[in-house]
C-alpha cells in the first residue's frame, strides 16, 4: 500500500521541485506512468511478493529501461521518460526493501 502511495506523491514532489510553473500538467504525466505496469496482467501469477518486477514484466525489463533513457534526449518526450525511470526507481525500492537484489 505504501509502494502505490510512493508512485503518487513521489512525482508530485518531483514536479513541484522541478516544473513549478506548470506543475500539475507535469504531476499527471509522472503519475500516468502507473500505466506501466499493465504488463502485470499478462504475469503468471499476477502477483508475486518474492519476485522482483524489475527485468521480469515486458515494461520493466532492462531493454526497456534503456529505451527510457533515449526518451530523456527530445524535449518532448522528457517528461514522460522522467516519469517512467522515477516508476523504475521507486518499483527497484519495493524489490530492494523485500531483500530481492538483481543480478
Amino acid at each position: 500500500m505504501v509502494h502505490a502511495f510512493l508512485h503518487i506523491v513521489v512525482p508530485g514532489l518531483v514536479a513541484l521541485a522541478f516544473y513549478r510553473p506548470r506543475w500539475r500538467r507535469v504531476w499527471l504525466v509522472l503519475a500516468a506512468a502507473l500505466l506501466l505496469d499493465l504488463d502485470h496482467l499478462w504475469a503468471t501469477p499476477f502477483y508475486d511478493p518474492d519476485r522482483c518486477i524489475i527485468n521480469f514484466h515486458t515494461f520493466h525489463t532492462y531493454w526497456a529501461i534503456g529505451f527510457y533513457m533515449v526518451l530523456l534526449f527530445p524535449t518532448r518526450t522528457r517528461v514522460w521518460a522522467v516519469g517512467f525511470l522515477l516508476h523504475m526507481v521507486l518499483d527497484y525500492t519495493e524489490c530492494w526493501q523485500r531483500g530481492i537484489y538483481l543480478p
